[in-house]
């Protein structure tokens, strides 16, 4: 885990509500094509809880991804995203040693 790409990916309020919504998918999606606790959130209904244009969703959460924060999956034309508790955890345990 690069802890400096964690905490740049992390210093966006946006992304990090991404994060938290994606704690707990059931209470902050609703979907009629998939279980969003199961199979992941799908991007475009992160673009459209969180109001912003698909490519700069696209853009944060690639950083999201890049910092090993998200898992993301592509099946057919959706992308479905989830988070990466071992990631998290590992973040957590590193900042508790600061």
């Amino acid at each position: 885990m690069n802890i400096i790409a964690v905490l740049k990916a992390l210093s966006n309020e946006k992304r990090l509500k991404i994060l938290q919504w994606l704690k707990e998918p059931k209470k902050n999606f609703t979907s009629s094509h998939c279980d969003v606790e199961t199979d992941g959130v799908c991007v475009g209904l992160i673009e459209e809880k969180i109001g912003l244009s698909q490519s700069t969703v696209s853009q944060y959460l690639m950083l999201l991804q890049q910092a090993g924060l998200i898992n993301t999956e592509r099946r057919g034309q959706w992308t479905y995203c989830k988070r990466n508790e071992k990631t998290i955890k590992e973040l957590i345990k590193s900042l508790e040693m600061l």
